[in-house]
């Protein structure tokens, strides 16, 4: 089983970096519920999530997530990345930059079936609105 996740969390990180919204959606349970640090809501269901991706992908049309690490417990599914694209649409109201963003994330999941039923995404807001120009770097003004 522990195996069998790990590829999982592969095939799903390959579907999010196609850019094939029906491709990402497969892997999700249609009484999915999500929580993104970044929504103000719950995303309920694959068309919550099919809004996610949009909005995403509009924003950063490069995105391409990398995992750094995976960890497997029982059904849970929790994977490390690094996200990086350029900014080139709206995105949390904020009018396209241009700007190369990197952003590291986790991933918990919980996944029966073989589809994810649960998913919890935290990553460091902060950090890519560091990158979009919208905050000092942190170091920087510990300096002066």
């Amino acid at each position: 089983m522990t195996s069998d996740l790990a590829t999982y969390a592969d095939r799903i990180n390959l579907a999010w970096n196609s850019h094939e919204v029906q491709n990402v959606l497969s892997f999700y349970s249609p009484e999915y519920v999500g929580e993104d640090v970044a929504q103000a809501s719950l995303l309920r269901g694959v068309e919550g999530l099919r809004g996610m991706l949009t909005k995403y992908w509009r924003a950063f049309p490069d995105l391409r997530f990398a995992v750094t690490d995976t960890l497997v417990q029982e059904a849970r599914l929790t994977v490390v990345w690094l996200a990086e694209g350029t900014h080139q649409g709206p995105f949390l109201n904020i009018p396209l930059t241009g700007h190369h963003v990197e952003v590291k994330g986790v991933s918990v999941m919980d996944v029966q079936e073989g589809l994810v039923v649960r998913g919890q995404y935290i990553w460091d807001l902060a950090g890519m609105l560091r990158h979009l120009g919208l905050l000092p770097d942190l170091q920087s003004a510990e300096r002066t």
